[in-house]
């Protein structure tokens, strides 16, 4: 059993230029002040904005937080879907899909009998995010993202259609709603679904390490791409739908690197993601239909590889780049899955944007001002390396926050309330 939670730090505490201290396992508590993104000169030169303080009207006081074991048993859960009568599935990246009976805590994960064997599950890769569709009570279906192989060789990343037997034991195949994506080694293998606002899927990839990957519009890696869930046709209203090339129409946005987590902003629909960023600055951004994200290891094409020198968000190089909402500076935290926080019962975290960290080991609550930037960082003790690495993280019907550890042994699925 774990340690009882410590007492939440300050829900003011805001992090100078990301003070995370991650490589110490710490983290700043108390005011400070919020880090500003670089922004471009009308020479396109980045130059650093100073750093201000922000201030936000009070919400009210911030919750102690209760962190329970749901259930334990896992390998690598890399994503978490929930059904209507409560209980919920997990994705595993060695290629197994976990029912959940229920969100009690203590109870025990049941293998999904499904055919995975074309899983290719290496480094990175594996069987990877998933979504419960809107229509399960009806049509018992649900969708993963994995890495696929034929004959050991790498295929592509997809996005795969099953639908649950009405005994939870078992899942069949119903079809390859996207295929396509690019894969390689299993590194930067990032497939992060998440359901619209308007219904549409919208996914988050990686670049698998190619340094042409993210600039290139006929390749879906290092990108938003958005489509229907049922046709896998892209959206009609996307921003390149009129495209010649008809991988290009499904893009939303851009020059991403490894984007690991996809948030919806209630009562906005706005699409905030978290990516991993090569030693430093990972990002959280704010997703602006055709925007292109400033990340290219290729240099424009003048260099071979994968160049991981170049900004994350090179303003130099592309002036008119979308900037990050957020970095975590001269650091990586390996920021992974994304969700809001909804509900009076989360006080002043209500509606903001909860942020998991892989090497890291803790969760990042961002809490956002009407314009949608960061106006204040939270690290909550009670799962700040108390659990290891931190992978998934949904928001349940219950209104608690669910997330799971990825540490490779003995994996858990967490259940996160705030305190009476």
């Amino acid at each position: 059993m774990r340690p009882a939670p410590r007492p939440v730090r300050s829900a003011l505490a805001v992090l100078t230029a990301l003070s995370l201290a991650a490589c110490s396992g710490s983290s700043a508590g108390g005011a400070g002040e919020v880090p500003v993104r670089p922004t471009a000169t009308d020479t396109g030169t980045a130059t650093e904005s100073p750093t201000v303080t922000a201030t936000v009207p009070p919400l009210g006081a911030a919750p102690d937080l209760r962190v329970e074991v749901v259930a334990d048993g896992l390998e690598h859960g890399w994503d978490i879907g929930f059904l209507p009568d409560g209980a919920a599935l997990v994705t595993e990246r060695p290629g197994r899909v976990a029912y959940i009976p229920s969100t009690d805590p203590g109870v025990e994960a049941v293998p999904v009998e499904m055919d995975f064997g074309g899983v290719m599950a290496q480094g990175e890769g594996g069987l990877l995010g998933m979504v419960v569709h809107p229509d399960f009570a009806s049509s018992r279906l649900f969708t993963t993202c994995l890495n696929y192989q034929e004959g050991g060789t790498p295929v592509d990343i997809r996005l795969v259609t099953w639908r649950l037997a009405e005994d939870h034991r078992s899942a069949e195949h119903v079809r390859d709603l996207l295929t396509g994506i690019p894969t390689g080694t299993g590194r930067h293998s990032g497939c992060r679904p998440t359901i619209g606002a308007d219904g549409m899927l919208v996914v988050g990839t990686g670049d698998i390490a190619d340094g042409s990957m993210p600039q290139d519009l006929s390749r879906l890696g290092g990108k938003v791409i958005r489509f229907d869930l049922q046709t896998g046709e892209p959206a009609a209203d996307n921003p390149f739908i009129d495209a010649a090339d008809p991988q290009q129409r499904y893009v939303l946005s851009y020059g991403h690197r490894n984007i690991q987590g996809v948030a919806i902003r209630p009562g906005t629909g706005e699409i905030y993601t978290a990516e991993h960023g090569p030693s430093v600055d990972d990002e959280v951004n704010r997703i602006e239909p055709g925007g292109n994200y400033g990340w290219d290891p290729s240099r424009g094409g003048t260099v071979g590889g994968y160049d991981e020198s170049v900004a994350m968000t090179d303003l130099e190089r592309f002036p008119d780049a979308v900037p990050a909402v957020w970095q975590t500076g001269g650091m990586t935290e390996a920021l992974c899955a994304a969700a809001f926080l909804e509900g009076e019962q989360w006080g002043a975290f209500d509606g903001a944007l909860v942020v998991t960290a892989l090497k890291g080991a803790k969760v990042v609550i961002l809490t956002l001002d009407d314009t949608g930037a960061v106006a204040e960082v939270t690290v909550p003790a009670e799962l700040d390396d108390e659990f290891g690495r931190l992978r998934a993280a949904r928001l349940g019907p219950d209104g608690a926050l669910y997330i799971t550890t990825t540490n490779g042994d003995n994996d858990m699925v967490l259940r996160v309330t705030p305190t009476d």
